[in-house]
């Protein structure tokens, strides 16, 4: 539903953390389809989707239907996250405040900067090899810093600028791919294609679980990109749009990098493969993908930035950010970034990849949080006041129960992990599939709804909360 503060709405978006007012609402529900299915139709994802065949040898039928699992199942949570969007008018990572206190959720806000600055400096690494891959004579640090740059112009014009870039690149993204997969299919050049590595249970678990965690890494900003949408949006538009445009489109890039790899041949950097199996449209289709991982890279910029200001103001309770302050925060890390991925582009992407895998085991538990809490046990209601707070106001500067559920959650992860810190015994046993997302998930979604619904003094502070976002 479009409001008429849509046709006023400012192009360089003039909120940060705060609350959005009604009048201040604006777009449509649709958008959220073309805002992930276009940003999910990128670099990244077409090479996290070849690992399924590079680097776990499935063949293609089974890469594919791990690729699907993945998404479908991850995409659930993602989804339900973007639906939290309309009704609370504030960032993610603000509204987690309510479920572990004003002082409680720095941790997490912490580790979803991190997250976002990593997949920031990791696309403009690829922007800057696209780049490069189009124009030989342009060096690869060069594009870094053009990629870079382009990203944070997105980025500090903001939400309206980026729903607009998305809802072209959904058509032109779209249309590319498709005409992508067709010269592929009729120019392979491996006679391996359908036959290259075969079903292994260990190698499908992992592939299933990088689409999952692919979907569950959106969590943390999803609904940062909901939140201006009308409060009357029905929950289960938000959650279809923004789950059929996600899993579609980064499934389609997933297994656009997979098909890419096997028709080229063995032992391809994969987006060189890319180039190498579309052939004469080649080149077309890294500017299409510079062009993607520029514009979807904002969506990273700007997701670490309102981390950073939320950081900064739990403390400085007192300062009111500006789209000023979310300009200069913006520079600060698109400099940081550029520094760090100039110096480490060669290796970039596997420490990334590595990077990722960490800090999910430390997000998934929160996902499992945010969603009981928000479905379950507040259902929605919640006490926005209190939420910008210093001292939590009704939910505390701590949440004992969240955060004893979220310890205990990372703590039975440990023996299903597989990562470049610790290889747990389970995951050893099963020749390395990391499974540790879904074993967070099912423990700590069903503790916290126990450990929140037996202590009486947070049940007050929820009929607290309904009561106040009532009034």
């Amino acid at each position: 539903m479009a409001t008429p503060a849509a046709s006023s709405a400012p192009l360089i978006e003039k909120h940060t953390i705060g609350y959005v007012p009604p009048e201040d609402r604006h777009g449509k529900v649709r958008d959220l389809f073309t805002l992930w299915f276009g940003g999910n139709i990128a670099p990244l994802p077409i090479v996290t989707g070849a690992l399924g065949v590079q680097l776990f040898h499935l063949n293609l039928v089974w890469g594919i239907v791990a690729i699907l699992v993945g998404h479908l199942v991850g995409g659930v949570l993602m989804a339900l996250h973007s639906a939290q969007g309309p009704q609370m008018g504030i960032p993610q990572m603000i509204q987690s405040r309510a479920q572990f206190g004003s002082l409680g959720a720095l941790l997490v806000v912490l580790i979803a900067g991190v997250m976002y600055i990593g997949f920031f400096a990791s696309n403009i690494v690829l922007a800057g090899k696209s780049l490069h891959g189009v124009v030989d004579s342009v060096p690869v640090p060069v594009g870094i810093v053009i990629g870079a740059v382009g990203s944070g112009i997105i980025g500090i014009i903001g939400y309206r600028f980026i729903h607009v870039l998305n809802r072209i690149g959904t058509w032109v993204l779209g249309i590319g791919i498709v005409v992508g997969f067709g010269y592929i299919f009729t120019h392979i050049q491996t006679d391996d294609f359908l036959t290259r590595g075969s079903f292994n249970l260990s190698g499908w678990l992992a592939t299933v679980s990088l689409a999952a965690l692919w979907q569950i890494a959106f969590a943390p900003y999803v609904s940062d990109y909901s939140r201006y949408l009308p409060a009357d949006v029905k929950v289960s538009s938000t959650f279809w749009t923004t789950y059929l445009g996600s899993a579609l489109g980064s499934s389609l890039a997933f297994i656009f990098g997979a098909v890419a790899v096997l028709a080229t041949p063995v032992g391809m950097d994969t987006m060189d493969a890319v180039k190498m199996a579309t052939g004469s449209i080649g080149p077309l289709m890294l500017v299409l993908f510079l062009l993607s991982v520029i514009s979807h890279n904002a969506l990273n910029l700007y997701g670490a930035v309102l981390s950073l200001i939320t950081l900064v103001q739990t403390f400085a309770y007192r300062w009111i950010p500006t789209a000023k302050s979310r300009a200069v925060i913006s520079i600060i890390v698109l400099l940081a970034c550029c520094f760090a991925a100039v110096g480490a582009s060669k290796d970039f992407i596997g420490h990334f990849v590595d990077m990722v895998l960490v800090l999910l085991v430390v997000l998934v538990p929160w996902t499992a949080i945010n969603l009981i809490d928000f479905y379950a046990i507040h259902k929605g209601k919640y006490d926005i006041q209190s939420i910008f707070q210093v001292d939590g106001g009704i939910y505390g500067r701590y949440n004992p129960q969240a955060l004893l559920a979220y310890a205990i959650g990372i703590a039975v992860q440990i023996p299903f992990m597989n990562t470049p810190l610790y290889v747990g015994p389970v995951s050893a046993h099963i020749n390395g599939a990391d499974l540790s997302w879904l074993v967070g998930l099912l423990v700590t979604s069903p503790l916290y709804f126990w450990l929140a619904n037996r202590d009486t003094s947070y049940r007050r502070r929820m009929m607290g909360g309904k009561l106040a976002s009532s009034l």
